[in-house]
Order: structure tokens, then sequence, then C-alpha cells
């Protein structure tokens, strides 16, 4: 985590954003959590998207990075959204997110397609379903030459998501990427790992290697028949996958076969 000698400090990621990295490393966290805070020049006001975990430095620097107006939650999991009700307490800013349970204060729940008007900017709500049921991603079209996008988990800045099946599908997910595609080249400002220069360049290479991985499952079930188990399958197509993100791979293998399963049982 980026420090001071007083905590931890901002980093500039668009013209428009900054974020504090909060101090979650691990092996699906990356480095940790990006905690994004957002304003237009000359606003005091800032918007901070996923505030991450129950840190107290953590959740007290991104107070101190200016009036805080509105906090928004790209997705359920804890690392994103653990500290989002401190942080209103710390604030007074409601909390909004897809999932009502992670709604906090006057906070209501986001609905895709709408779009925020706060901390001077406008911020379009994304549903892209699939990692989780309830992600979304945030576009700020103003941030910059091709505006932005805040991926949540649906992108990460290094690797591929897992989709945490049976809540998010493959077919959800890769929905999802279309969607994000016609976003344009935005920068891809993920919850983990660095900044991407190009979301549509991104959102190709993640269909690219969720197809690869389908074709590869396909011919292990030829192998091991269609009714192969999820293990056996991971055995062979994440034969060299560390065993700390095991259950992830677990996890997208029973995604992927639900999809191809779905897939064979359609006319």
């Amino acid at each position: 985590m980026v420090t001071s000698a007083s905590g931890p400090v901002l980093q500039r990621s668009s013209a428009l954003t900054q974020f504090i990295l909060a101090p979650n490393p691990g092996p699906m966290s990356l480095e940790g959590t990006n905690s994004y805070i957002l304003r237009a020049p000359g606003s005091a006001g800032a918007v901070v998207v996923d505030p991450g975990p129950l840190d107290e430095a953590h959740l007290q620097a991104l107070a101190a990075a200016g009036t805080v107006e509105l906090i928004l939650i790209t997705h359920r999991h804890a690392d994103h959204t653990a500290g989002s009700a401190r942080l209103h307490q710390l604030t007074g800013a409601p909390v909004r997110a897809a999932d009502p349970a992670h709604c906090h204060g006057s906070g209501t729940v986001l609905k895709g397609g709408e779009v925020i008007s706060a901390g001077g900017l406008e911020v379009r709500v994304v549903a892209t379903p699939g990692h989780t049921s309830d992600s979304v991603c945030f576009h700020l079209p103003g941030d910059g030459p091709h505006g932005s996008v805040f991926s949540g988990d649906t992108i990460l800045g290094r690797g591929t998501t897992v989709l945490d099946y049976p809540d998010g599908t493959l077919a959800d997910y890769l929905a999802s990427l279309d969607r994000l595609e016609e976003l344009g080249p935005a920068v891809v400002l993920p919850a983990h790992g660095p900044v991407l220069p190009s979301l549509v360049d991104i959102a190709r290479a993640y269909r690219s290697h969720r197809l690869e991985r389908l074709a590869q499952i396909r011919a292990v079930l030829d192998g091991l028949g269609r009714d192969a188990a999820v293990g056996d399958v991971t055995d062979a197509v994440y034969s060299d996958v560390d065993r700390s993100v095991r259950r992830a791979a677990e996890t997208s293998v029973a995604a992927q076969l639900d999809y191809l399963r779905g897939e064979a049982a359609r006319p």
C-alpha cells in the first residue's frame, strides 16, 4: 500500500479520479481494493466508489479526501462493501448499490441505465451481471478524451475475473462484456490491479479468453463424458492452478459447464 508518514495517500488514476489502495492484498484481491474518489475540477463535493474493507485508517483517508456526497458500490463482495456503513457514518453520505442490503442512509437501489449527478459529474450506471448477479459498472463519459469506466471485478487490472456461480453466470457475463465493449476505448479503472488504457480492447480480450476456456472444456468433456464432475474438469483444464485459487477455478468451471449444458439443451 502506498503510504506517507501519516498513513494512506491518494494516487492519480485519471483526469477526474484518484484512488487509495486498501490494505487487503490476497490471491483474489491482488494488491488490494482500489477505492476511487471522483470529483470535477473546482468541486468541493466528491463521490467514492467501493470503500473497501473495514479498515479505519483507510476509511478515514477516504473521508478526508473531500466532502463525500455519495458512495457507490460495484457489487456485494466484502472486499468492496465491508467499510461502506462506517464510511457512511464518517461522512453522512448515502450508499447506493444494486443490492439493497448494501444501501445505507438515504441511498436507493441502483438501476442500470440511470444517470447520477454528484461531485459536479455525470455518472452513468451500467448493469454488468456475471461476476455476481448485482454487479454494475460506472461510466464517467467526461473523464478525458474517451471517458472512463469503473469496472469493479467485472474486469480486473490483471488476470481474469471469477464467475461467482450460481449467482453469477457465463451467459450474463458474456452479455455484459458486449455491453461494455459498446462504450468504446474508455480508460478502465478496475477494483483490483492497475489502470488499463482501452475498455474495448480488454473486453474483447476477456471474451476471447472465455471462449478459449469453453473450447478447452468441450474437448475435456469429449474425453471424460458430458456428465463429468466439476473437480475432474478442473483438474484437466486448470492443472497448474495454485491451491489458493483452486475454489475459484472450480466455480468458474461450474459456470462454464452450466453454460455448455444449457447450450446443448437449446434447439
